[in-house]
């Protein structure tokens, strides 16, 4: 195997553990939330913490990956997100997990800049979209793994142990990332061949101007508007999925374990189907502005399934709606997730990728609060709705307000 692929692989993995500490959380909920009387607007009140917390941290890490490198930085980020997991053990109460929620958010947010940089600086432009689909089928896999083992480690060795275990395995991750990450230009591993392709056909590295200097372009306040309303509906998936087929459909913790992880393989399905299909349709010759923003017209539209999920009686039916509606997000988001790299220089996407993921957060932080003042009042229906129109209206502002898909002060394709 080629190793920029290799590198993608460990990206993945960190992606992986990335979201088995922050979805933990949603399942231990309903245990937590009976020891510590804690409500629907609590709950939505941590959430959104953890939300708030991440979008500011991606603001703030990204200029601090830029400037101390990605295998340095990483190492950080993730030492610190990994003990602020374990410290989750420590809760008491709404504020407690508030607060703690808060200090995983702000730490874990470095690791979709970091990764989102490192495809920039390893793969060429028309593997990008495959490689980051690749990373985000570590969203995915954390969320699917995270259920059957936090009931298996609820039910054996306590609450507590569900966070300290996989903050635990995220130290583990830093030894080998430190170990085997390099820099294609000195990977002591990496063949001639492979060390050529990627300099010769990646994007530039340089460095282009002054932080400020991103916003005169028109394509970063573009993609900033259309991520703005694009995070929530998974987070909604990821935080609230546990609690809605308990409350709502009656699932024991051993349904959980048994079916809550179901969307979460059928998002990792999209995430690499809307990467490799983009990256299929620049191979056929046609443009990176029309290959990526076919596929996030698609993921759109293929989101609206998932309002009937909310009517039927059937859990069954409404499970794999929930699924079919977890692939049409992921489908979108591993090529939503590649524009930074697209539209600006290597050595300014950790940058670009924290203020872009720092505003998904922050809007999805009050879409959450939103949600769960919703589903309080009157329960889920509205809410579905809301999530299966986000993406349209996405789409509908990114189409907008970028009308071409390049590398900004690039001529043509």
């Amino acid at each position: 195997m080629a190793m920029r692929w290799r590198i993608a692989i460990l990206l993945a993995c960190i992606t992986t553990i990335n979201y088995i500490d922050r979805s933990v959380f949603g399942v231990v909920a309903p245990v937590i939330r009976d020891l510590f009387s804690i409500g629907d607007a609590d709950y939505g009140l941590i959430t959104s913490g953890f939300l708030f917390a991440y979008g500011i941290g991606q603001l703030l890490s990204g200029p601090v990956i830029d400037r101390l490198g990605t295998k340095k930085a990483f190492s950080i980020a993730a030492i610190l997100w990994s003990l602020s997991t374990i410290f989750h053990a420590l809760g008491r109460g709404v504020w407690s997990f508030f607060a703690l929620r808060v200090s995983l958010g702000i730490t874990e947010a470095a690791n979709y800049p970091g990764a989102t940089k490192a495809v920039a600086q390893w793969f060429p432009a028309r593997e990008r979209s495959t490689a980051v689909g690749i990373v985000m089928l570590g969203s995915g896999l954390g969320a699917i793994l995270t259920p059957p083992m936090t009931v298996w480690i609820l039910s054996t060795l306590g609450w507590r142990w569900a966070f300290i275990i996989p903050g635990v395995l995220g130290l583990v991750w830093v030894w080998l990332w430190h170990r085997w990450y390099h820099l294609p230009e000195d990977h002591p591993g990496l063949k001639p061949e492979e060390r050529q392709l990627i300099l010769d056909q990646r994007s530039p590295q340089a460095d282009r101007g002054s932080w400020t200097g991103l916003l005169k372009h028109r394509e970063f306040w573009g993609i900033l508007a259309a991520r703005a309303v694009a995070d929530f509906p998974f987070y909604f998936f990821l935080f609230w999925l546990p609690t809605y087929l308990i409350d709502a459909r009656g699932f024991d913790l051993r349904g959980i374990a048994l079916f809550a992880w179901l969307p979460f393989v059928a998002a990792d399905i999209g995430a690499f189907s809307g990467g490799s299909l983009s990256s299929w349709l620049v191979a056929r010759g046609h443009t990176i502005n029309f290959a990526r923003k076919a596929v996030i017209w698609l993921g759109a539209v293929l989101m609206l399934v998932t309002i009937p999920a909310v009517h039927t009686e059937s859990s069954a039916v409404a499970l794999a709606l929930i699924c079919f509606g977890m692939f049409a997000i992921q489908l979108r988001g591993s090529v939503f997730f590649t524009l930074p790299t697209d539209l600006f220089p290597a050595g300014r996407v950790a940058t670009v990728w924290g203020v872009f993921g720092a505003v998904g957060s922050l809007g999805a932080s009050v879409l959450g609060i939103v949600a769960g003042l919703m589903i309080e009042r009157s329960g889920y229906e509205n809410v579905f709705v809301m999530i299966a129109f986000l993406h349209i209206v996405s789409a509908s502002i990114l189409t907008l307000l970028v009308p071409r898909i390049q590398q900004v002060g690039k001529k043509g394709d």
